[in-house]
């Protein structure tokens, strides 16, 4: 065997530190606890650098990233351009008592680019725009009930969870309706049974969710679902805080050819700097100046300075292409190295942003998450950053290189198998 194998001993100790003074050690999707760390020991937990596709841990282990941040890194970590327009901004000014006008400046970029954005709304997380979203739906409809197709995730307020997780009460979901992804006739049924009542349809462009194979819209799927929400008057929203930018420019509803009246944009919207944008149409922003939502933070310019340094170079590069053929030739790669050890790979959503998963385990009649995490494990000991069950992501800092000893790793990682 080729790759050597990574130690985690400084690793595991700051994470024993960090475990005195922060629940958990690492909360939420970066920690350990959600279930795409399996084995646990395969993996670090703390990082020192990053540069490019890669970072690097505490132990010095360096790793070619198909995490990217879990989104934000779209262009590679410490672009130069993006930093250099960020650090020229912080000279002047980022958190004032008055906001700076290259606020105007990035919002004027995005109704540029994206084809169903009027105007911008900027706060921090993707969750904050969701949660603006159903707010300006409801605000404007004057309706509470809201539709999600299963197996969504639309960030971590009350209304985006479920009835029996920790802290949620009956009164903040009572109105959340859910039905199965790519169904229509069950979505125009749930219209019908709740006339009048429905405020919003949210949905990810594709069901790009965690734990489960990725599943693209089917044919004239988005379109029929425009024209009903139109019809009952029910605002449609489209929450691109994932696949945002990396399917489209203008956005991943234009991508599948249709326009959505409200779509949330985080993750690559300024490769790491902390902002987040709600888009919408004309005749809601006076609905959305009606709201009052705001936070310490949320017109701080130096996100905007690099915002607009990650869209204008997003556009040079015809990003959505670069991603796109980087992600076949990784597809085509892995595949090839799955069937050759008699693997059957699973490679589904876009190349640009993709969940894997190895099926047909032989020890039962189902399929079973064993194998999978254990070759993901040795992709991760061996320095190739997947996680079990969470989709991936692409930057543009990825080289063909760095696919190529990715597809190498894996071939290694299935005969350790």
């Amino acid at each position: 065997m080729g790759f050597p194998i990574n130690s985690y001993k400084k690793s595991a100790e700051e994470y024993n530190r960090a475990l005195k003074v922060i629940p958990s050690g690492i909360y939420g999707h970066l920690g350990p606890a959600e279930g795409c760390f399996v084995p646990v020991s395969a993996f670090p937990f703390f990082s020192e650098r990053a540069k490019g596709t890669y970072f690097w841990d505490v132990d010095g282990n360096r790793f070619i990233d198909y995490m990217c941040a879990y989104g934000p890194n779209v262009l590679g970590y410490n672009d130069e351009e993006v930093d250099e327009a960020a650090a020229r901004q912080s000279k002047l000014g980022d958190c004032v008592t008055s906001p700076s006008t290259r606020m105007i400046d990035f919002a004027e970029v995005l109704v540029d680019t994206v084809a169903s954005a009027d105007w911008a709304f900027f706060a921090k997380n993707g969750g904050d725009v969701t949660t603006l979203a159903i707010l300006t739906a409801r605000a404007f409809t004057r309706r509470k009930k809201i539709v999600f197709f299963k197996r969504y995730y639309h960030g971590v307020a009350p209304w985006a969870q479920k009835i029996d997780y920790p802290g949620i009460i009956e009164e903040e979901v009572v109105n959340n309706i859910y039905v199965p992804w790519n169904d229509y006739e069950k979505l125009a049924q749930v219209f019908e049974e709740n006339k009048g009542e429905i405020a919003a349809v949210i949905s990810q462009p594709y069901q790009h969710g965690n734990f489960t194979d990725n599943e693209l819209p089917l044919e004239g799927f988005w379109q029929k679902v425009r024209k009903l929400c139109t019809e009952k008057e029910a605002m449609l929203i489209i929450d691109d805080v994932r696949a945002g930018f990396r399917l489209d420019l203008a956005g991943s509803d234009h991508f599948f050819g249709f326009e959505a009246d409200l779509i949330c944009f985080c993750k690559a919207i300024a490769n790491g700097y902390n902002v987040s944008a709600l888009c919408g149409k004309e005749f809601l922003r006076n609905t959305v100046s009606s709201i009052f939502y705001t936070g310490s933070y949320w017109l701080s310019a130096v996100p905007f300075a690099a915002g607009i340094a990650t869209i204008e170079k997003m556009k040079r590069l015809d990003l959505p292409k670069l991603l796109n053929d980087k992600g076949i030739m990784l597809r085509d790669g892995l595949l090839s190295s799955a069937k050759k050890h008699g693997y059957d790979l699973r490679f589904t959503g876009m190349p640009a942003l993709f969940y894997l998963r190895i099926a047909g385990d032989s020890n039962g009649p189902d399929d079973s998450l064993m194998i999978h995490q254990r070759w993901i494990a040795e992709m991760v000991k061996r320095g190739v950053y997947f996680t079990n069950h969470h989709n991936h992501f692409l930057n543009s800092a990825m080289s063909e290189q760095d696919i190529k000893t990715t597809i190498e790793i894996a071939d290694e990682a299935f005969a350790v198998l």
